[in-house]
């Protein structure tokens, strides 16, 4: 499948598993009449392939060559794992790591599983980014954790000003969707 059949493959499984229309309160404590739980498709044997091929394209595209890619649990962690995955299969392989919360209170009490070394360049991944907070949130572990954080991709940026905020932190997001071209089709 090429790559432009594979995103608009990915578009349809969003609109049909993953988009809802009705009142919604979301992750930022804003409300909308539309929620994207995109778990529903990143979770899904075919979503979660597609997803993994059109975030190591974003990859290529944007030059980025991370050692591994991850971001804050949930949303994020089949998004790491997808990638990790495909990346594994087709040569090139890239680790997955997830960022907690909050650290654990017990065992080794890391904030960041499967952390690579001090140093490693990192790539941030989201499912929806929506203020930013989040990608924000892991970020600053990840910084904490002596990584260099080359950008972040999502599958959906919802045009909010997630985009702009991270950005403002100096980590450029590339957006696999923007919530308008979904919610058009």
């Amino acid at each position: 499948m090429q790559a432009n059949a594979k995103r608009e493959r990915l578009a349809q499984l969003l609109r049909e598993l993953s988009l809802r229309r009705g009142r919604f309160r979301l992750a930022s404590g804003r409300e909308s009449d539309y929620y994207l739980d995109c778990r529903r498709t990143t979770l899904s044997a075919e979503g979660a392939t597609l997803v993994g091929e059109l975030v190591l394209a974003a990859l290529d595209r944007r030059g980025w060559r991370p050692a591994a890619v991850g971001g804050l649990t949930l949303g994020a962690d089949p998004v790491a794992v997808a990638t990790a995955v495909v990346s594994q299969i087709s040569g090139r392989p890239v680790a997955a790591f997830i960022v907690r919360k909050k650290p654990k209170d017990h065992g080794t009490g890391r904030r960041i599983e499967g952390c690579p070394p001090p140093g490693s360049r990192v790539v941030l991944v989201e499912d929806v980014v929506t203020t930013g907070g989040s990608a924000l949130e892991a970020a600053g572990a990840c910084r904490e954790a002596g990584l260099e954080i080359l950008g972040a991709v999502a599958i959906v940026d919802r045009e909010e000003g997630g985009r702009e905020a991270i950005e403002a932190a100096g980590i450029p997001l590339e957006a696999l969707f923007t919530a308008s071209e979904l919610l058009a089709g």
